[in-house]
């Protein structure tokens, strides 16, 4: 027997349950599809236990440091990790119980647990079930990358979903791929106390950002006593009795280095590959990405997709906001478009990175007359009171509209500082607005309208 429902959604990221919750509201009846732990990769294999565990780590790095706030610790402080993990898991159990609870008791909201799979374009199968719906949400998230490492089938290796399942701390640790994930667990790990060491393949850590703010980075990294390989490749891995052997190339020549832990942090990919998408009448692009228009709809209008598989943001308040995109539109006719929100994220490493907009590389390459503004966070008064003056915030305006175009906070309070630029250019203000603005004492945010009082062209 085949069920019809007003609308189907796969996967319950972050835009799936919050969609199905505003659907069914609405008065349609809703089918959400299932096939492993509710909540997606933010709940269960993301932000949410990772946080957690760099948590867990800033607590070890305060207690090392502890002598330099006049703070004498007695004995030799050590790290737990089957307790670290243990909390980690309590954070992200009781998350996606809650999402499961609250999908269950949800009315109108059927639950299915099975692994769905397209039947054409308005029906789909799971297991041994069958449902039609008049329109289908895609929320299937994304995976960690296995690169074709020659020697990788012989080797055990840990992505970012099973380092957190580690009960002891590794002794040496090697990371491969020196952006966002790989730094944090980088990061993580040398703070419990492992011997750490980062290959990248670019000539600079997270090239996505700017030189200097890459650079800033890697000493940040560096003084913590990580290892960095830049512009070196992996190019074959062996076991060696219990450890891991890398073979890299460099710029100055082969090398190789040996881990008792191997990390592979160099990418991900959308789960669409096992959905069926070609009999509902659907193609992926080059990397698996399901084409979406500026409202995210796929080639089939009544089909859309949503979160990590559409590639129009890898992040949890991306996902989020696709979910209210197309819940504005279907059920209050609205016009909002994937197109008109502004990039925005953060790398969570300490001190974080908050960004939104261009980078100074793309200011430059836009064309445009740039001001800029910069200042060493040694010279904010709230990080030098917190003992915690590494990194710097830069802001990007438009000489001639004094729109605000991007801004890098890299420091303490970063990621959260960065919202308030973020709201002005929401908000379409010019840069003397924010300027003017009266800040609370004493705080990072305080610095950014004197850093805007002292604007130079670029």
């Amino acid at each position: 027997m085949t069920s019809h429902f007003d609308a189907a959604i796969i996967g319950t990221g972050q835009a799936g349950p919050a969609l199905a919750n505003r659907l069914t509201g609405a008065g349609m009846t809703v089918a959400v599809i299932e096939r492993g732990r509710f909540g997606g990769t933010c709940v269960n294999t993301g932000c949410m236990p990772t946080k957690t565990m760099v948590a867990s780590a800033y607590a070890a790095h305060l207690v090392a440091r502890a002598a330099d706030y006049g703070v004498a610790i007695e004995g030799r402080v050590t790290i737990d990790m089957k307790k670290v993990v243990a909390r980690k898991n309590l954070v992200s159990d009781t998350a996606q119980k809650n999402i499961e609870t609250w999908l269950s008791s949800m009315p109108g909201c059927t639950v299915m647990r099975g692994h769905a799979r397209f039947v054409s374009a308005s029906e789909i199968e799971v297991g041994a079930q069958r449902l039609t719906a008049d329109k289908i949400f895609v929320n299937v998230g994304g995976r960690a990358l296995v690169p074709p490492i020659p020697g990788i089938d012989q080797v055990d290796f840990f992505t970012n979903e099973t380092i957190m399942d580690v009960e002891t701390v590794p002794s040496r640790l090697v990371v491969l791929g020196g952006s966002y994930i790989g730094l944090e667990f980088a990061q993580v790990f040398r703070r419990f106390g492992s011997e750490v060491t980062v290959v990248e393949a670019a000539p600079r850590l997270v090239p996505r950002e700017d030189e200097d703010v890459s650079d800033a980075i890697r000493d940040i990294l560096q003084r913590e006593g990580i290892g960095i390989h830049l512009a070196t490749k992996c190019t074959a891995l062996s076991r060696h009795g219990a450890s891991v052997v890398a073979q890299l190339d460099a710029a100055t020549g082969p090398a190789e280095i040996e881990a008792t832990h191997l990390l592979l942090a160099i990418g991900r990919r959308p789960n669409t590959d096992d959905l069926g998408l070609d009999r509902a009448g659907l193609m992926v692009d080059q990397r698996g990405f399901i084409p979406t228009d500026e409202y995210l709809r796929t080639a089939v209008p009544t089909i859309y997709a949503l979160g990590d598989c559409n590639g129009r943001g890898a992040f949890t308040h991306t996902s989020y906001n696709d979910f209210e995109i197309v819940a504005a539109n279907l059920l209050h006719g609205e016009h909002r478009r994937v197109t008109d929100r502004l990039t925005t994220y953060g790398l969570f490493i300490d001190p974080p990175l908050g960004r939104v907009g261009l980078t100074e590389r793309e200011a430059r390459d836009s064309g445009r007359k740039i001001l800029i503004g910069k200042r060493s966070m040694t010279r904010v008064g709230r990080a030098i009171e917190k003992g915690e003056t590494l990194g710097f915030m830069k802001i990007l305006v438009d000489a001639e509209t004094s729109a605000i175009l991007g801004a890098a906070i890299l420091g303490t309070g970063g990621d959260e500082v960065v919202h308030c630029i973020t709201a002005m250019m929401y908000a379409g203000a010019p840069y003397t607005t924010l300027q003017r603005a009266v800040q609370i004492h004493p705080t990072v945010s305080e610095l950014i309208p004197t850093m805007l009082g002292e604007l130079a062209p670029l």
